[in-house]
């Protein structure tokens, strides 16, 4: 099992943009992550660069533990289904109730759901793109 091998790392569901971003600032900081991906030519890619990659399901028990996620530290779930994101935190929450994750939500209503099933952190489009454009209006000031 290829996650078995990982502590302390971050498991990355989805290797969309969202997840591409995540994984490349991981790596950029020398952290350890294991990526949940189910296109097969996406894990192809992933694994030709040295990505440890589980080919599989997000929101399966299966493809969790095989990343690993008992020792995991965290986990992001970047996939772009809100339904399989909030499966997906129930799901890795019930494998290990310590472990920090971090989600997005397309649908802001999705946003309470996946804190009260154990997310910590949940970014929306608007209000990331909203905190962005603010930012950068109080810098021109």
């Amino acid at each position: 099992m290829e996650g078995e091998a990982h502590k302390d790392h971050i498991i990355v569901c989805g290797y969309g943009i969202v997840g591409e971003k995540i994984v490349d600032i991981l790596l950029e900081h020398k952290i350890d992550v294991v990526v949940i991906e189910s296109d097969h030519k996406k894990v192809e890619a992933l694994r030709e660069r040295g990505i440890a990659t589980i080919e599989g399901d997000a929101t399966s028990s299966k493809a969790l533990k095989e990343a690993g996620i008992a020792n995991a530290k965290a986990i992001a779930i970047a996939m772009d289904d809100d339904a399989k994101n909030l499966f997906a935190t129930i799901t890795a929450k019930s494998l290990n109730e310590e472990i920090i994750i971090a989600t997005r939500a397309n649908d802001e209503l999705f946003e309470t759901k996946l804190i009260d099933a154990g997310a910590k952190f949940v970014a929306t489009p608007n209000k990331s793109a909203s905190d962005e454009l603010f930012n950068e209006i109080v810098k021109g000031l």
